[in-house]
């Protein structure tokens, strides 16, 4: 693509009559809602400082359930069609599909509120500020999960990671927790970077477009060229950093060890899954066509991800750490069936188990880090010795940890063996012989996950208490709230088999 047609595209656009979109106000709902209650928090903390401060946790809480009326409404009145709801011309788009990961981003940040309160007012910290940066981070999730535009989806990414950058390091006094804000930023810039060069190949390649229609359009009309190979490539790395995908994944277990735990949570769910929802869109409705590129390369990513999460996953002696790797190995599953996109296996299979796998991800994960800061409260360490003789002292609360555990190693019947079910048979169905062969390492990577998890379950049945201390430990009401949320939502799931209805998701995906 020449020079001088890029500035003559630049001019053009320059000179052109601005021309506000039609917007649906409806579709934009939840964003608003959103965008309207933190700016009401943020005047509430300007006003009242001290006099107000404990009453911000609720606040944002509350932000987060209004915001799911209008989702509500939307899934009923609108969501059905199989083209989806465009808000904002082409480059907006309402379905079920974005509906779940809007609902899904909502019920999680509520819980990573009910996490944050106490740990957060028993700190020495100014909190106020903490739950606003968590709000403005889940209003980049919200229009990311709708974005269909290179441009929306890389604003939408950088409002996702910027107020994260700030709460990795929220712990000032905390050589650690600086250390993990000072890495989680660089290779986050670094990696916005790699993704902002491959869009702007593709924007080059495609005539100057930057809606993921006119991006499929425009690379299905050419082959297989070096400048769309190196797009291609280096779009998919800049998201497999913020999914922290092998080899990309180095700054991911210094900085959830180094970060306030809720935020670990938050990074290790939230985060993860908003990086998830941006490749997947990325990749179903723009970059997908060039499967000749895309699919080796992620059946590649996939492969490393797990093996390597698992590997190392299984010699961590810190909870927060092991956690982390297992994240990473779980991150290699949920890419597993990109891998296989637009070959044997119904599209949209492989679509919704990436999904659903998702939704079940953030339960039994969230709900795993609710139990690591309730023992920590009692331990003040993250370490596995420490959860031994759980047991004799918090019987529910073990019972609890081992529902999670399970559910993360994907034993019925809680809600992992759905996850994975899905993931196998997207792979399975796929009828090729790389779709079999990632099923297999899937499968085996299973296996190993549950040596740790099952370790992390031993330690707290069988195993005696540090110093023998039985004393009891006493859960505060909004993490008794926030266990409750995540296993029902975990058992739930696997009991009855319930997956969210994204039938209009394929549909809009095949036209």
């Amino acid at each position: 693509m020449s020079t001088s047609f890029l500035l003559a595209q630049v001019n053009d656009a320059a000179s052109a009559p601005f021309e506000r979109p039609d917007i649906n106000w409806h579709a934009v709902a939840p964003e608003l809602v959103l965008l309207a209650w933190g700016a009401f928090v943020t005047i509430v903390d300007l006003i009242g400082l001290e006099r107000t401060r404990r009453f911000i946790p609720s606040l944002t809480g509350i932000g987060f359930l209004l915001a799911m009326i209008p989702i509500l409404t939307l899934w009923d009145a609108h969501a059905g069609d199989a083209t989806g709801l465009a808000a904002v011309g082409d480059t907006f788009i309402v379905d079920r599909y974005a509906l779940v990961l809007k609902g899904l981003f909502l019920i999680s940040a509520y819980v990573i509120v009910l996490l944050s309160t106490n740990y957060m007012a028993e700190g020495d910290y100014y909190d106020s500020e903490y739950y606003q940066l968590i709000a403005a981070s889940v209003l980049g999730m919200l229009v990311m999960a709708s974005a269909r535009d290179f441009i929306t989806l890389f604003i939408a990414l950088e409002l996702v990671s910027i107020p994260a950058y700030l709460m990795a390091a929220w712990r000032k006094r905390d050589l650690k927790s600086n250390e993990a804000g000072l890495k989680y930023m660089l290779m986050g810039v670094f990696a916005s970077a790699i993704l902002l060069y491959g869009m702007s190949l593709l924007y080059g390649v495609t005539g100057g477009r930057t809606d993921f229609a006119g991006v499929a359009e425009g690379l299905a009309d050419q082959g297989t060229t070096p400048v769309i190979t190196m797009g291609v490539l280096f779009t998919i790395i800049g998201f497999a950093f913020k999914v922290s995908a092998v080899p990309f994944h180095t700054w991911a277990p210094d900085t959830y060890e180094g970060a306030p735990t809720p935020l670990t949570a938050f990074l290790a769910v939230a985060s993860k899954t908003a990086g998830f929802v941006g490749l997947i869109s990325l990749i179903v409705f723009g970059i997908g066509v060039q499967g000749a590129i895309v699919r080796p390369f992620l059946w590649i990513l996939a492969a490393l991800t797990m093996t390597i999460g698992n590997l190392i996953a299984m010699r961590q002696t810190n909870i927060v750490r092991m956690l982390a790797y297992s994240g990473i190995a779980q991150a290699g599953y949920m890419l597993a069936p990109l891998a296989v996109i637009n070959q044997g296996s119904d599209p949209a299979l492989v679509r919704e188990s990436i999904v659903n796998y998702l939704v079940i991800y953030a339960a039994m994960n969230l709900g795993a880090f609710a139990v690591v800061i309730v023992a920590a409260r009692k331990t003040r360490s993250g370490e596995i010795e420490s959860f031994g003789g759980m047991f004799r002292y918090a019987p529910g609360l073990t019972a609890l940890m081992t529902v999670f555990l399970f559910s993360l190693t994907g034993i019925p019947p809680m809600g992992g063996w759905l996850a994975k079910f899905q993931i196998f048979k997207a792979l399975i169905e796929a009828g090729t012989t790389a779709g079999i062969a990632l099923a297999l390492i899937a499968a085996v990577n299973s296996v190993i996950a549950a040596f740790y998890y099952l370790s992390v379950a031993k330690n707290m049945w069988f195993m005696p208490a540090p110093d023998g201390d039985n004393s009891p430990i006493v859960i505060p009401p909004a993490l008794v709230a926030a266990l409750a949320i995540t296993v029902i939502v975990t058992m739930v799931t696997g009991v009855t088999g319930i997956a969210p209805d994204l039938t209009d998701f394929g549909a809009l995906a095949a036209n």
